[in-house]
Parts: C-alpha cells; sequence; structure tokens
C-alpha cells in the first residue's frame, strides 16, 4: 500500500494502530505520549499499569478505547546522548519493533509520530533518515501495509520528505 507523510494530530488518525512515542515505564508523560493518554481515556493507562514498563527500541500493544485507532503500540525511542551510544539502531528498533507487532496483530494500517525528535533531542534529519529506511525496508516485505508519518509541524514534515527523496534517489 506504501508510505505517505502527513501534517497532522496523530490521535485523530483513522487507522488500525496508532504508535506512541513513549517513556521505558509506560505510564504517559509529556508530548505525544500525554496526549494519546488524555486522548484514549483513563483506560489506557489501566492496560499500561498491566505491562511493566518497555525497554527502548522494544513495543508493547494495547487497546486504542476512546481513540479512532483500534491500538496503541507503545514503544520507548532512545534518548540522544551524541551518536555514540547506540542511539541509530535503538531508533530504528523502535519503528520495527512497532510494525512487527502491528503486523502480528493484523493491522495494516499504522501512524507513527516522530519518534525521540522532542523532548529526548535526537536531530531531527537524522532520525527522519533511520526511520523512513526502516520503514520503507519493511513494507518491502509487507506491501499490504500502509504506513502514515503523521507530524505535528511543517519543520518535521519537511524533513521527513527530504529523507524519502533521498532514500529514494538511492535504491
Amino acid at each position: 500500500m506504501g508510505y505517505r507523510i502527513i501534517l497532522g494530530d496523530i490521535t485523530e488518525q483513522h487507522v488500525d494502530a496508532i504508535v506512541n512515542a513513549a517513556n521505558t515505564s509506560l505510564l504517559g508523560g509529556g508530548g505525544v505520549d500525554g496526549a494519546i493518554h488524555r486522548a484514549a481515556g483513563p483506560e489506557l493507562l489501566a492496560e499500561c499499569r498491566t505491562l511493566h514498563g518497555c525497554g527502548t527500541g522494544k513495543a508493547k500493544i494495547t487497546k486504542g478505547y476512546r481513540l479512532p485507532a483500534n491500538y496503541v503500540i507503545h514503544t520507548p525511542g532512545p534518548i540522544w546522548r551524541g551518536g555514540t551510544a547506540g542511539e541509530d539502531a535503538l531508533l530504528a528498533g523502535s519503528y520495527l519493533s512497532s510494525l512487527r507487532l502491528a503486523a502480528e496483530y493484523g493491522a495494516k494500517t499504522v501512524a507513527f509520530p516522530s519518534i525521540s525528535t522532542g523532548v529526548y533531542h535526537f536531530p531531527l534529519e537524522r532520525a527522519a533518515r533511520t526511520a523512513t529506511e526502516t520503514i520503507l525496508a519493511f513494507l518491502r516485505e509487507h506491501p499490504d501495509m500502509e504506513i502514515t508519518m503523521a507530524c505535528f509541524d511543517e519543520r518535521t514534515k519537511a524533513a521527513y520528505e527530504r529523507a524519502l527523496a533521498e532514500y529514494g534517489a538511492a535504491r
């Protein structure tokens, strides 16, 4: 189906699953994590408590509750530490773990936020390249899925569009 980049609120996406850029506790927080928890309602936090956290670069799944999405896939992305602490591999792991879990649960349409580029300070252009390469490689093996990158501002959307253009030209 493909990969598209949009400007939009991830909590309003009518997809099978949305991905939450969570912290390792999975108990809510700021940014997109807080927005998803507020939109989904208190049931989401109650289910997250039963998951007992999640490692960086891994993913766990819950119901979507009051969201238009059926599922929320929670993945803690890496905190940027200068690029020498395996951050690229951990970020790719967040995307790949989320995509594998979506496929396992039969989710054909999945929306992502830009993981780790907010309070975790992962450089946006670098994150966009890592995300795009990981998503497109996964889609080659799962052509029936459609992935949306829901960007919260024009700067983020432009970075993902550049990454897609660069990756597409290099193929």
